[in-house]
């Protein structure tokens, strides 16, 4: 069997994200695993913006609405494919919740956290920069945290093409970083402001999942600033370190 058949889903509920982060990612082969938001929570029609390397079946899954309903809503035919930038009406969609794969893999060593030095911007925004500075792949990031600044809810995990294709980050070429560092972005400029709590909820809980998955150390998880042989402040001077390697070893016990 291909490995990268055995995809383990793991559901993260932004609105929800301090009772998500007490359940254990399931062992449990797909169907994947959603953890959806209470039920208090009303359904409303909400408007998506494509994000590169999403799908239909992403999308469903984001906002617990069935593909028809979403194809029906926005007159798409089998023939369709999704672009990057479409704009999608998502029909009594509950609150986004990212949807996280991992993937059995040996190549992942170290986890590199990154901010975008940027008040705003989202996944589909960094893509076109990236892809504007020559970079083949698009998006050099594996996950971009958003601070609800450009469409996306602050807190949301978006997950790159790269992460999806399990493909080398562009991300940070000190040490040789791309090759075995995990590249997670926080959209913000954390060298003049903070993070927000959900930011740092959204963070300390894909950290978790990822480290315990890939069996990454806790030394093995470092800003792109503290790589030997970067030079740069990234993710910027203001980054809480001991407040986010207390909550990390807090919520994973």
């Amino acid at each position: 069997m291909d490995k990268f058949a055995r995809l383990l889903i793991i559901g993260l509920c932004v609105i929800t994200l301090a009772s998500c982060a007490t359940l254990k990612p399931s062992a449990v082969q797909p169907p994947p695993v959603v953890y959806p938001p209470p039920p208090q929570v009303l359904r409303q029609d909400v408007i998506h913006i494509v994000a590169p390397g999403e799908t239909l079946w992403r999308i469903s899954r984001t906002y617990d609405v069935s593909i028809e309903d979403i194809m029906r809503a926005n007159k798409l035919t089998q023939k369709d494919r999704l672009t990057m930038g479409q704009r999608l009406l998502i029909p009594q969609a509950l609150p986004a919740c990212s949807i996280i794969p991992l993937y059995p893999s040996n190549k992942w060593k170290y986890i590199i956290i990154h901010h975008s030095a940027t008040d705003a911007g989202n996944a589909l925004a960094f893509y076109n920069a990236h892809k504007r500075r020559g970079f083949i792949h698009g998006l050099g990031y594996h996950f971009v945290i958003d601070n609800g600044s450009s469409g996306k809810p602050d807190g949301y995990i978006e997950i790159s093409p790269r992460w999806l294709k399990q493909q080398d980050g562009a991300h940070c070429k000190a040490s040789g970083m791309n090759y075995k560092g995990i590249g997670i972005c926080l959209v913000g400029n954390y060298s003049e402001g903070d993070v927000s709590e959900k930011q740092m909820a959204s963070l300390v809980y894909l950290v978790n999942i990822l480290r315990r998955f890939y069996h990454i150390p806790i030394r093995n998880i470092m800003g792109h600033g503290q790589v030997p042989g970067a030079n740069t402040e990234c993710p910027g001077k203001r980054f809480p370190w001991k407040s986010f390697f207390s909550r990390l070893k807090q919520e994973s016990s």
